[in-house]
């Protein structure tokens, strides 16, 4: 019965989100802040796989209706959390009685996500520590969930999205989700990336506790942080320290690593009282391989040489760009939008300008879509940089991009 009742809550989001998009299709007045408060509340109790969507789906809040954009956002820092006592059953199944561990554990999580949440605790030593603690349940739901959210990504036809597409980033997205229920692959990324990233001196990632960490409970220790979302107007020598380490990190993963964490929504990201990076969640954390990685860096030399040709075969190369007559005109466009972010000298990535040309794409951008199609293999990759973006514009970042780029287009030209 409790199935059956959250197949029928998904569907009738799904129906009214729908519904909204078909209005705003045809020229009807969209009531896109009540759609939002909808999708808040319902997604925020549902938890799980829906809301991961939408919460991916806030990480553009500036190429969504902007009522829209701000409903979704509070999925990254006002979820509803999980009752304790829901909680507190997991607790004891990894840990038995709780007293004898814990001096204290705080019923109110400071953190709520799709997946899971997060709860400060105090061992019988005295030390603090967060635990990460998935939802009851989560994983007896996860297929179900997935099958009503195929139905819903299916309203991506109205934008001439081919179903081979949605399918494509439907499976990216499941197999995401699916890997965030695995705590061991988590402690395991965090093991390898505070060891990989220990010459960082400007980044933190907590430490896990394998002592004390099963397949439902990851302990780690605590590390205060200011989230990232709350820094917008924070001190400008600090919001420029975060963005410099977040861009080197992001280019050490990729370049060196063949990584890329794959979560990049502000809530998984804070600076701590040092003005240190803190990665809070590696959840998420996909392998890219190099061809991809150049063949991305090939488009991005066409882009910035305004060759409409040029990026027309890279897209090819990518796996893109199935239809017929390439759209040299919007090539154009999307090379004269993208051009000033890797001008030689200090970009300001809160540059308006920016935002705004990128804002005046997206409609001529779904237009085209029968035509210009994104490529299959890197749909999850091309998200997540996206999501990283726009974190560098929360901080309002200056990054010298053209001297960042100029290797890395060098070794994409060999």
């Amino acid at each position: 019965m409790r199935e059956r009742g959250r197949t029928r809550r998904l569907l009738g989001l799904g129906a009214r989100t729908g519904g909204t998009l078909l209005r705003s299709q045809f020229g009807g007045e969209a009531d896109w802040r009540a759609l939002g408060e909808a999708l808040f509340e319902g997604l925020s109790e549902l938890k799980g796989p829906a809301m991961k969507l939408a919460q991916i789906m806030a990480q553009w809040d500036d190429l969504l209706p902007p009522d829209l954009a701000d409903e979704l956002a509070r999925l990254q820092r006002q979820a509803e959390p999980m009752p304790w006592e829901g909680i507190r059953r997991t607790l004891i199944e990894q840990y038995g009685e709780l007293e004898s561990r814990f001096s204290e554990i705080e019923p109110q999580p400071f953190a709520s996500a799709s997946m899971g949440q997060v709860h400060r605790a105090i061992t019988r030593e005295g030390e603090t520590l967060v635990l990460k603690v998935q939802y009851p349940g989560l994983a007896e739901v996860l297929e179900g969930d997935l099958a009503q959210l195929r139905r819903i990504m299916r309203l991506g036809r109205w934008f001439k999205v081919p179903q081979v597409r949605l399918d494509a980033l439907f499976e990216e997205l499941a197999a995401s989700l699916r890997s965030e229920l695995d705590y061991h692959a988590e402690a395991c990324a965090l093991v390898r990336y505070r060891e990989r990233y220990a010459h960082l001196k400007g980044l933190v990632i907590p430490e896990p506790l394998p002592e004390l960490s099963g397949p439902r409970v990851l302990a780690m220790r605590y590390v205060a942080g200011t989230p990232l979302r709350e820094l917008e107007g924070a001190d400008d020598a600090l919001r420029q320290r975060i963005a410099t380490t977040l861009a080197d990190w992001l280019t050490e993963e990729l370049f060196t690593h063949g990584e890329l964490h794959a979560d990049p929504h502000a809530g998984n990201f804070a600076a701590d009282g040092e003005g240190r990076l803190v990665i809070y969640d590696l959840g998420a954390v996909i392998p890219v391989p190099e061809g991809h990685l150049k063949a991305m860096m090939q488009l991005l030399d066409a882009t910035l040489a305004a060759d409409p040709m040029a990026m027309d075969d890279a897209l090819r190369r990518l796996g893109g760009r199935q239809g017929q007559g390439a759209p040299l005109a919007l090539y154009r466009e999307s090379a004269e939008a993208v051009a000033p972010l890797f001008e030689p000298g200090e970009q300001d990535f809160s540059d308006v300008r920016v935002h705004r040309r990128l804002r005046d794409l997206t409609p001529k951008v779904w237009a085209a879509m029968d035509r210009l199609q994104p490529p299959v293999d890197v749909l999850l990759l091309s998200r997540t940089l996206n999501g990283h973006y726009w974190n560098l514009v929360r901080l309002g970042a200056r990054l010298d991009m053209h001297a960042r780029t100029r290797p890395l287009l060098a070794w994409a030209r060999r």
